[in-house]
């Protein structure tokens, strides 16, 4: 899309302020289209606009009226519900959706009918029908009531097909009328004459789908002056900069506010003010009519009343000084003449001293002034002041546009809003997630312009050379922000990190638990070496964890909520490097419960001098008890296996003695060992209950101990 650039002043105003308008491709509305009849209504022009920075924007429109007027205006229907929702002056006619009117009369036109379907709907009405002579066999013109449509099938050259036959009763009787014949059919009652012209008229009124209009009634007598406010969707105005820096003196910062008027609405002679805040704004759907079903209620004879309870009523719930608008006393477009200080144009050096054939001292005379021109500071200040007061208004941030503004409608434009000098320090700034090797060319800058300045692009000069595009988020009066706008390749920069193991630092035990603390540490070395011929500060930027504690000597200059700062002095190109290292200490807490830890971890702890006494001997208590169970438990183990070991051997008793005769010498030798074996596994069992028993009880003195063992 082309645009054309042009200076547009602020109307009404001694001295001008520029403006840059932005023009886009050819509109297809028209000038004054919003006024439907000017004997009927009055046009109410826009007088003022206030665009936040939240997408919304307040129209207030001004004008005079005499006596009893209308004021009609058209939205898009995007803007209907922002309307009803905001508008000071609201229409008191509601209107309904186009379905329930079109249902609402007495022909119901909401479903494209058929001429049969839309006759069937008037059965008893009059009317009067012409038919086609050519086709039909009746009289040319046949009045009566309609009786209503049916369908019979007729033999026809290809066989049987269905017409729709109108039935009418005339003043001699019944009449079937084909409706293929009717050629012209009227109604003979004006009501109903009127009611279809009704329907019709708001079928054509909702095809419009992209514009609606309003209607605003003003009774009173006499002239006087009115005034309708409302917030609609508007596009967020936006801002961007331009920053020049110079070896000497303070940088500059002009900013600029791109504003649109997206309407159908010339802006003349309109009162601008733009709101930095964000009012919170949200849609509703006001404009569709809702009804709510509602039952039928039979009456009933001599009811009573019923005492009414109500409820009782709840509680109720420095400007800054105008800058001087510039005299614009020469055009920027293509062709005017340049600002005072810039070099002079390509063209005319090609035609003058880098002419074909030129000395060489002219050469070097050319090079040493585009070079100084080059190296002088830009002068933005001669190009343009700004044509906007600033002011807090509550806790949002205002800027008034000092004199009305002239701007189209589907144009945009950019006013100057900001032309101040502000304080900056030049910085190398390295963030590894931003380029591993090589920091960036920046600024920490300070808001001291006393304004309010919204997030937007900054371009940034070096005296009058474009060095780089920068971004900032919103900046109060006096806050500071940090700026990068280009990558600082004379400065180089490593980065190593290394883990030492982690070391024991602290162990307690809380309930049976032993919780052990163990500190780890983050070391992260940044080497810098510095190429050029010019001393640095450089800015690292290293990353802010909150479980970490910083222990390194030195402190960073600034934190901020994802970030360290730490700042470093680069001398000028020595061949030597620099390494700023940041050390990071943090503790990890680690559970074991001492009932299900083996003995060897327990007396790690009872071995190491971090735990205190008293964890040791809670220790030591512990292993004796624990250990006491484990004897127990190893005996009755044995017991068991004892107990395993002779009832499998009473099994192969079992199966020798079946299988050998009585008389056997062996067989007698068999029943003395199984009698032996009766006798062993009654002691055993003996023993196997008491170690059973001895075995619960030893677990529940180590359940008990440690149930309540906290030791610090």
């Amino acid at each position: 899309m082309r645009r054309a650039y042009w200076i547009a002043p602020l109307a009404g105003a001694a001295a001008l302020a520029a403006l840059v308008a932005l023009r886009p491709g050819t509109t297809t509305a028209k000038p004054g289209e919003n006024n439907i009849s000017a004997a009927s209504t009055t046009a109410l022009p826009i007088k003022k606009v206030v665009l936040f920075s939240s997408g919304v924007g307040y129209f207030e429109r001004r004008g005079e009226i005499d006596g009893n007027s209308r004021v009609d205006l058209t939205f898009q229907v995007r803007d209907i519900n922002d309307l009803i929702k905001s508008m000071v002056l609201q229409d008191e006619k509601g209107l309904d959706p186009v379905e329930r009117t079109l249902k609402s009369f007495a022909v119901n036109l909401t479903n494209n009918p058929t001429f049969g379907q839309v006759l069937t709907q008037l059965r008893g009405e009059k009317v009067e029908v012409v038919l086609n002579q050519t086709t039909a066999n009746q009289p040319g013109t046949i009045t009566g009531s309609v009786l209503g449509i049916e369908k019979q099938r007729q033999a026809a050259k290809d066989g049987a097909v269905e017409v729709e036959v109108l039935n009418m009763w005339c003043a001699e009787g019944v009449r079937a009328v084909k409706l293929g014949d009717v050629q012209r059919l009227r109604f003979l009652n004006p009501a109903m004459e009127t009611e279809f012209k009704r329907a019709l008229d708001t079928l054509a009124l909702s095809h419009d789908a992209q514009k609606k209009a309003v209607s605003l009634n003003f009774t009173g007598e006499g002239k006087r002056d009115v005034m309708v406010g409302y917030v609609v969707e508007n596009p967020i105005w936006k801002t961007s900069y331009r920053l020049v820096m110079d070896k000497v003196g303070k940088p500059f910062l002009q900013g600029w506010a791109v504003v649109d008027n997206p309407t159908d609405d010339d802006w003349n002679q309109v009162g601008m003010a733009l709101i930095s805040g964000r009012p919170v704004s949200f849609q509703m759907d006001l404009y569709q009519p809702l009804y709510v079903p509602r039952p039928m209620v039979e009456l009933e004879l001599f009811q009573s009343l019923r005492p009414v309870a109500y409820g009782g009523a709840m509680g109720d719930p420095k400007p800054m000084a105008t800058p001087r608008p510039m005299v614009a006393t020469r055009s920027m477009r293509a062709g005017g003449a340049a600002p005072p200080g810039a070099p002079p144009p390509m063209e005319k050096m090609a035609e003058s001293d880098m002419a074909l054939g030129a000395m060489p001292q002219d050469r070097a005379r050319y090079a040493k002034e585009l070079s100084d021109g080059m190296e002088k500071k830009m002068n933005l200040q001669a190009g343009v002041q700004s044509a906007a007061t600033a002011s807090q208004l509550g806790d949002f941030f205002q800027y008034v546009i000092n004199a009305p503004v002239n701007l189209p409608r589907q144009k945009s434009a950019l006013l100057p809003i900001v032309n101040k000098e502000v304080e900056g320090t030049r910085l190398s700034i390295y963030n590894p997630n931003v380029h591993a090797k090589f920091p960036m060319l920046g600024l920490k800058l300070k808001n001291t312009s006393g304004l309010h300045l919204m997030q937007g692009p900054i371009t940034v000069f070096e005296g009058s050379v474009y060095a780089g595009d920068a971004r900032i988020n919103d900046v109060s009066p006096n806050d500071e922000r940090l700026i990068s706008y280009a990558v600082d390749l004379g400065t180089e920069v490593e980065a190593k990190s290394q883990f030492p193991p982690q070391r024991l630092t602290n162990v307690k035990i809380q309930h049976g638990l032993v919780i052990r603390t163990d500190r780890q540490r983050e070391e992260r070395t940044y080497t810098v070496t510095n190429r050029t011929s010019q001393a640095r500060t450089l800015w690292i930027e290293h990353p802010y964890r909150a479980e970490f504690q910083l222990i390194s000597k030195e402190k960073p200059a600034e934190r901020t909520s994802d970030n360290y700062r730490f700042e470093l002095k680069l001398p000028a190109k020595q061949g030597d490097s620099i390494a700023q290292t940041v050390v990071e200490e943090r503790d990890v807490a680690t559970q074991i419960a001492i009932s299900n830890t083996d003995d060897g971890s327990i007396r790690f702890f009872i071995n190491s001098p971090v735990p205190s006494e008293a964890v040791k001997q809670a220790l030591t208590q512990s292993l004796q008890l624990k250990s006491k169970l484990a004897g127990t438990r190893q005996e009755l183990a044995h017991v068991n296996d004892q107990l395993r070991v002779i009832t499998e051997d009473q099994v192969r008793l079992r199966a020798n003695l079946r299988e050998m005769p009585t008389t056997a010498a062996a067989y007698k030798r068999y029943i003395d060992k199984f009698d032996k074996q009766e006798t062993e596994i009654e002691a055993l069992r003996d023993s196997q209950k008491k170690l059973q028993a001895q075995e619960l009880k030893d677990r529940q003195a180590v359940d008990a101990y440690l149930r309540n063992l906290n030791v610090q």
